[in-house]
């Protein structure tokens, strides 16, 4: 994100709209349209960060279609969220924001789509100032095919009228052009409220568009401006699967190119997929196919191999993770080693030099420094002592049906093979633990515990 970003000069004054209450019938899925993910972040989250850094608290979502539902999908990101009820259009929903607006004190707000998640900081500012001035400012595009996007009209080159694709007529409004609506207004919120009233609905949708407001303020004299972005693909908004494709590929594309022009080591760059949240180091190694999404962290010198799978997860210099291994919400500490085929969940922390191997499975679980789990086992709510072993088929029984547990395993503790650590129990340090054991009380330090059943030798019974 560019340095030279600077906030409105009156928080209090600018706010901004995000636009995030229809369907989307054209995605043909259940999900509400700004719920649909790209690089591991829903649109509406895309659209959220750019604005964030302009408005600070001041961004406001006017959600309808399943609101509860992205609601929740955005309860810990300091959205306002308007309610549009009935979602009688884009104008309506405007409407049904302004109070929330005028009562913090708003006078000119940005709206945007939801659906625009190419949409840059850097591109908000640069047209707040372009916009300074206006009553009504409207960013536009010109594509070599409008496809379904609203038409601009222009008179002595002033934008006199946006329309919709399915209304245009070029007896009425001329020659149809290749401008588009690009989704991007400044209103002054006296003229959105002087204009408002006055919308109608006289269209093929029945809907009270927030572009009919382009031709009332003409139509009044107030200033309208129309600044033009060329073919800009940041403003383009996404209305179907391919388009969401399209834009997901050039997001992609930017991304891994920023991090390899700043010195992050990318093998077969064309199948890594980075989120925009993911933070590289330099002198970081990823190998594709890999996926890294949400607020995750790659250090210098940490290597991440293909088919990984990392989500909210930080991996520390030296580490690192073999492929196939997914790590959701997790902590590889510097110099740990992860997999193959190993999974990381929520609440797994590996310290300094830690090991896991293949088919180990870790949540809610601290693996100390120099602590090794290699093969096919469970750690779940569980402290592991530095420099313990943890033998194959270990799993720590975590769960008692209604309650979770702790198991504590203490330093230099070795645990054998195939051993089940009933919860809540204790394994102390320099302990050892036979073998094919269920453990169900505490190991005191430095002793063995060991539970199985005597073998027996008997006759092999002839056929």
């Amino acid at each position: 994100m560019s340095q030279m970003i600077s906030r409105p000069a009156s928080p209090h004054e600018y706010g901004a709209l995000i636009l995030a209450a229809g369907k989307g019938t054209r995605m043909r899925s259940r999900k509400p349209k700004v719920l649909h993910s790209l690089l591991g972040e829903p649109l509406l989250g895309h659209v959220a960060a750019a604005l964030e850094p302009l408005f600070g608290g001041a961004v406001w979502a006017v959600v309808g279609h399943e609101a509860d539902m992205v609601k929740a999908a955005f309860a810990d990101r300091g959205l306002r969220f308007v309610d549009q009820a009935e979602q009688l259009g884009t104008g309506h929903a405007l409407s049904v924001a302004l109070p929330a607006l005028k009562a913090a004190g708003v006078r000119r707000v940005l709206v945007v789509n939801g659906d625009t998640p190419l949409i840059t900081s850097d591109l908000i500012a640069r047209f707040l100032r372009d916009a300074e001035g206006a009553d009504i400012s409207v960013a536009t595009l010109v594509l070599p095919d409008p496809g379904a996007y609203g038409r601009v009209v222009r008179h002595n080159e002033k934008v006199t009228a946006i329309v919709e694709a399915r209304d245009y007529d070029p007896a009425l409004h001329g020659p149809e052009p290749k401008e588009i609506n690009a989704g991007v207004y400044l209103f002054s919120v006296a003229a959105a409220e002087a204009l408002l009233p006055r919308l109608g609905n006289a269209n093929r949708s029945g809907e009270y568009y927030i572009t009919d407001l382009i031709r009332l303020a003409v139509a009044e004299r107030m200033v309208v401006t129309g600044l033009c972005c060329g073919s800009d693909a940041n403003l383009l908004g996404i209305n179907t699967p391919v388009e969401l494709a399209h834009c997901e590929e050039l997001r992609r594309r930017a991304l891994v190119r920023e991090r390899l022009e700043a010195g992050v080591i990318i093998h077969a760059p064309d199948s890594v997929r980075l989120g925009p949240f993911v933070t590289v180091e330099p002198g970081a190694e990823l190998s594709g196919p890999c996926e890294i999404y949400g607020r995750s962290h790659i250090a210098a010198g940490a290597e991440v191999e293909a088919f990984c799978r990392i989500r909210d997860s930080r991996v520390e210099a030296g580490a690192v993770v073999h492929g196939f291994s997914h790590l959701d919400h997790a902590v590889v500490g510097p110099d740990c080693t992860v997999g193959p085929y190993a999974r990381l969940r929520p609440g797994a922390v590996m310290e300094r030099s830690a090991h896991v191997g293949n088919f180990v499975e870790m949540k809610q679980a601290v693996l100390g420094a120099g602590a090794k789990a290699n093969h096919l086992t469970y750690l779940g709510d569980a402290e592991i002592g530095a420099r313990a072993n943890i033998g194959a088929g270990t799993i720590t029984c975590n769960y008692d049906g209604v309650r979770k547990h702790r198991t504590i395993i203490g330093e230099h503790a070795f645990i054998g093979s195939n051993t089940a650590l009933v919860a809540p129990v204790r394994v102390g340090d320099n302990a050892l633990v036979g073998a094919g054991s269920v453990i169900t009380k505490e190991v005191p330090d430095g002793t063995i515990g060991v539970t199985r059943s005597r073998q027996t030798i008997l006759p092999r019974r002839e056929k």
